[in-house]
């Protein structure tokens, strides 16, 4: 599986198939994961502008496609056109991705589709596990990195960073023996570091500044 999927399975509740969190930090944190591991596939390179304003740009460095559908297509749309801002890039992606992954999750039998309404009148899907041994494992490896110690693999660096972006890093990992507070200071500890590249980290940083805009303007929509 590619690391978004591994993402979103995180995210996905195994049982009742909803979001852990609103959707829109779902959907950027699994777009930043195609970046990230686009980036740490040496496909994508951080460019920053000299200068007293200096901008960072995320631009392709090798076009050569990896062989799955869902990260050639998000290689195209890096290089295609619009801002190469890593944000706009980020809003790019994501576009109809979280779909597409679902759909592929489901033809492999590792989620089913459960369809259902909601006050019996609006439309929803959601996702329940099927097959959880990939998403166990990436479990456990998370839990070797942020609790026994252990020094992470980029993949793994970069999921940690993004869960840690979405604030979520305790629902993903319960019952680990450590107070919330603690787990969370290693995962921010983890982001800080190597998460593949400087392409991977504005990645990161997007997924960061999208949380924070969606909560401005949730807190604009809520007073007004």
């Amino acid at each position: 599986m590619i690391v978004a999927e591994s993402v979103l399975l995180l995210l996905t509740d195994d049982t009742t198939g909803r979001s852990l969190v609103d959707g829109t930090r779902r959907d950027i944190a699994v777009a930043g994961a195609v970046i990230a591991e686009l980036a740490t596939s040496g496909r994508l390179e951080a460019v920053t502008s000299s200068g007293l304003f200096g901008r960072t740009t995320l631009r392709v460095l090798d076009a050569t496609p990896l062989g799955d559908e869902v990260l050639d297509d998000s290689l195209a749309r890096v290089a295609g056109p619009g801002s190469a801002s890593p944000t706009a890039v980020l809003d790019r992606i994501r576009k109809g991705l979280r779909e597409r992954l679902y759909d592929r999750l489901v033809g492999r039998g590792v989620v089913r589709a459960e369809q259902g309404r909601v006050l019996g009148i609006f439309p929803t899907t959601s996702w329940p596990a099927v097959d959880t041994a990939h998403e166990a494992q990436v479990r456990r490896a998370l839990h070797e990195v942020l609790v026994v110690g252990r020094a992470p693999a980029p993949h793994e660096a970069s999921i940690v960073a993004l869960l840690h972006a979405v604030d979520v890093v305790p629902k993903v990992l319960p019952g680990t023996g450590l107070p919330n507070r603690e787990l969370k200071a290693r995962a921010k500890q983890v982001a800080a570091g190597d998460v593949g590249g400087e392409a991977a980290r504005k990645a990161v940083e997007a997924v960061q500044a999208a949380v924070v805009a969606g909560g401005a303007a949730a807190a604009v929509a809520a007073s007004g």
